[in-house]
């Protein structure tokens, strides 16, 4: 036996594993920073909401403009499915890789309009049809972005540590709606005064997002396609259409739709439309609901890697059930409590028990809906679904929330979100847990 290869066998082991470790992290950080930019441009629209909306609409109520721009955030929502089916098609046909650079910089196109869009009192109705399409663009990026980001850091995750590796995606979507809530900040406390960010101040968000989405276009450029997916387009016709594959798997589906309504609700009721709801409905000055969100974001984004770690001992499924549960339980409860909270360290913690209980459905459902599904239809089996169960339910969430307070019963939505989350915990008492069940070893 030759002891000198068998000792430098040994000593190369680690070095591979390190190298291996190295290479998944580098390409994970680099398929996830397309997702925060994405996030930051397409949650800006939501931040700065408060103060561009006189920009675009007449003079009406605060109410009554909020609930134009949540139309139009809503509408931007339609776009979603048609990029989730476009994105989709083209990540399982011709690689993760171009898909998320195409998607990155269709981002940036949209950011860039609004921020050089003129106001109605310029152009008249001009004003918010072209913030209309650039909406209709960024929502078939943001489409498109979701189900291949999520297939791209499930495939390129160790299997052992799926859920942690893929809870990133949340990590850097919290990160790019905390980031926009940080410029908002920034401008508000230090640069600008309150009129100056209605007048012009709103601009620079998307400005800024469009710069950022330029240099992840550069990174992403560059980075690794998936060994799943390099091996997998050997054994399947590069012809043939995702969607008709997906038509083959009507369970699954039902299942990506069913375990998404809660989930997707919930999280755009306590992120995006809860900066909104302190304002109009408790009472909280702009400044403190500005900090209030931010504050919450923050240790949100920090426990998703925590859930995911947990789902990679205990299972998907317990962790699901636990956020159905108590999203059952205690939605209701919680929003009564902050229409009634006054004090905004009580509005905070509110707030946070909210999210925390969200971050059973957040830190896993990605890696879930990719553990549904073949190499050949992944991308597709987790964007398309997704897409329009999110552009029915999850952006249209506190447009119906408004819709309910403008007509004397917000209490309504309560309820109506916890009868969505109910819906979801009957899926998640009935699916297999993924993590034991997955279809990820499969290319076809």
């Amino acid at each position: 036996m030759d002891t000198r290869s068998a000792g430098e066998s040994q000593a190369t082991m680690p070095r591979a594993d390190l190298a291996d470790t190295a290479r998944r992290l580098k390409a994970i950080l680099v398929g996830s920073s397309g997702n925060l930019v994405e996030w930051f441009d397409f949650y800006t629209y939501a931040a700065f909401s408060l103060y561009f909306a006189g920009s675009f609409f007449p003079a009406e109520s605060q109410t009554a403009q909020l609930l134009q721009t949540t139309a139009i955030f809503a509408v931007g929502f339609l776009m979603r499915p048609i990029g989730g089916w476009l994105f989709g098609h083209f990540a399982d046909r011709h690689g993760r890789r171009l898909a998320l650079t195409v998607s990155v910089l269709l981002m940036c196109i949209g950011s860039l309009m609004i921020a050089v869009t003129p106001t109605y009192a310029s152009v008249g109705v001009a004003a918010p049809l072209i913030l209309l399409f650039a909406r209709l663009v960024q929502g078939l990026s943001l489409g498109g972005e979701y189900g291949t980001s999520a297939t791209y850091l499930s495939e390129m995750a160790h299997p052992e540590h799926r859920g942690f590796y893929s809870s990133f995606q949340y990590v850097t979507l919290i990160g790019g709606q905390l980031l926009a809530m940080l410029v908002l900040l920034v401008l508000q406390k230090l640069l600008l005064t309150p009129e100056q960010l209605e007048a012009w101040g709103w601009r620079i968000p998307f400005a800024i997002g469009a710069g950022l989405a330029i240099v992840v276009y550069f990174m992403r450029r560059d980075m690794h396609e998936t060994e799943a997916f390099e091996e997998a387009s050997a054994t399947f016709d590069t012809r043939s259409s995702p969607l008709r594959g997906l038509l083959k798997h009507p369970r699954e589906v039902a299942i990506v739709v069913g375990l998404t309504l809660g989930g997707t609700v919930a999280f755009y009721t306590y992120t995006i439309y809860m900066q909104k709801f302190l304002v109009n409905s408790a009472g909280f000055s702009k400044d403190t609901s500005t900090v209030i969100a931010a504050g919450t974001l923050f240790i949100f984004m920090c426990l998703q890697p925590l859930i995911g770690a947990i789902s990679d001992r205990v299972g998907r499924r317990p962790v699901l059930l636990t956020f159905g549960i108590l999203g059952t339980l205690l939605t209701v409860p919680i929003l009564t409590a902050l229409q009634e909270v006054r004090d905004a360290w009580s509005a905070f913690f509110l707030i946070m028990g909210a999210l925390v209980i969200v971050s059973g459905y957040t830190a896993i459902n990605a890696v879930v809906k990719a553990e549904l599904f073949p190499t050949s239809i992944r991308a597709m089996g987790v964007g398309f679904p997704y897409a329009v169960t999110v552009a029915l339910f999850g952006g249209s969430a506190q447009w119906v929330a408004l819709y309910l307070k403008d007509i004397g019963h917000e209490q309504a939505f309560y309820w109506y979100v916890t009868g969505c989350i109910l819906v979801s915990l009957m899926v998640y008492g009935l699916m297999r847990d993924t993590k034991t069940h997955s279809a990820m070893h499969r290319h076809v």
